[in-house]
């Protein structure tokens, strides 16, 4: 699989401010977004506009980055991990007409330096994951996870914390 280095590659993502030494494999969809030094992407990852994700980060391979994800430095991110940014959504309006922009609310998520998010995990929107938590592969995270928590589950729950 062929690494690209987007120093040398930026016509591909015109709209995305990508920092020094970033590594994006091949099959990205990246727009409107930035990527801080360091970070390496995996195939097959879409990040969507206004996503914004820090320094020295790895975001495994098949992973859903959507609009109001902010994810900090030295964070991991597993393979195939989905973020969810509208507590309601739908096709459509009450009229049936198509709903736009206009017609929902982007609820940010944070996910703080230094945590971890297992592969298959599922993280609802408007929730904070404090600082080196680690979230296990496979969860449903529907609230705040406190700093250094591991949590696990569907829903997630506290399983214990790092010392």
């Amino acid at each position: 699989m062929e690494i690209l280095n987007i120093q040398s590659d930026r016509q591909s993502l015109k709209d995305v401010s990508v920092g020094k030494n970033v590594k994006i494999f091949n099959f990205v969809n990246a727009y409107g977004c930035s990527i801080g030094d360091n970070t390496k992407v995996g195939a097959f990852v879409e990040i969507q506009k206004g996503a914004t994700i820090g320094k020295n980060c790895k975001i495994s391979s098949h992973s859903f980055i959507c609009e109001g994800v902010h994810i900090k430095d030295n964070v991991f991110i597993g393979h195939n991990v989905t973020f969810i940014n509208d507590k309601f959504p739908r096709s459509t309006n009450e009229d049936g007409s198509l709903q736009a922009e206009s017609d929902w609310v982007c609820i940010d998520t944070i996910i703080e330096e230094g945590a971890s998010v297992g592969s298959s995990a599922t993280l609802l929107c408007g929730i904070t994951v404090g600082k080196r938590a680690i979230i296990g592969a496979g969860s449903v995270v529907t609230k705040n996870v406190p700093a250094k928590a591991i949590v696990a589950g569907n829903p997630a729950k506290i399983i214990k914390y790092l010392d």
